[in-house]
């Protein structure tokens, strides 16, 4: 469906990025951040998702910054790990602005984000002018707590996570009062169809939770 585009950042950094974009009229716009693998085939249907739903879809490659066309198997999280630790918040978020800007003509914009992409969305809320966010299992909120969003946010967690304690989802809870919380009986990754800890039912669950709840902030 969808197809690359480039970006232009603020500081003068180009990255290239995948558009998906709806058939009719669209209702608004989707930043979609990628997880620490890049933009992956799993991320680009989650922009085609997004796009089947009425919204135009952007999933900028965030790992542009350090090397062109990131896309880090399942199976190699160490790899991903080391792309990841080279970002610095400050430089994706100008990134991740460049992708709200060029959907901003759809109209109002939504951020969302799986894991560290999670985070980036909840940072985003915070930090950046945007309507509403998606956060999927962003552990790493943990660390950003002093950042209020300034826009709705929905989050999605897995009880069955292994790498986001329990303690550490009613940390995120208690932070963010106004916040949307849902707990799936799934594992960390479980909307990647792509990964072995995928659990169908929560994913398909999540995504009507994120659609409704972006057809609601968003038109």
């Amino acid at each position: 469906m969808g197809h690359g585009v480039e970006l232009a950042a603020a500081d003068g950094h180009r990255l290239s990025a995948y558009l998906a974009e709806p058939a009719g009229t669209p209702r608004g716009g989707i930043v979609v951040i990628q997880e620490i693998f890049g933009v992956t085939s799993h991320i680009r249907s989650v922009a085609d998702q997004y796009a089947d739903a009425g919204f135009t879809a952007l999933a900028p490659a965030l790992f542009d910054r350090v090397e062109r066309g990131v896309d880090v198997p399942y199976t190699d999280i160490a790899k991903g790990f080391r792309y990841m630790k080279t970002m610095k918040n400050a430089k994706v978020l100008l990134d991740a602005q460049a992708a709200i800007d060029d959907v901003r003509a759809a109209g109002k914009v939504g951020v969302l984000g799986f894991s560290w992409g999670g985070t980036v969305a909840y940072l985003a809320a915070a930090r950046l002018e945007i309507d509403a966010a998606v956060v999927y299992y962003g552990g790493q909120i943990r660390r950003y707590l002093c950042y209020k969003p300034r826009c709705p946010v929905l989050f999605h967690f897995g009880r069955k996570d292994a790498h986001i304690a329990p303690e550490t989802v009613e940390r995120i809870k208690a932070a963010n009062p106004q916040g949307i919380f849902h707990l799936y009986p799934a594992e960390h990754g479980f909307n990647c169809a792509d990964r072995a800890c995928f659990e169908p039912a929560s994913a398909k669950l999540a995504l009507k939770r994120s659609v409704e709840f972006l057809h609601r902030t968003l038109g």
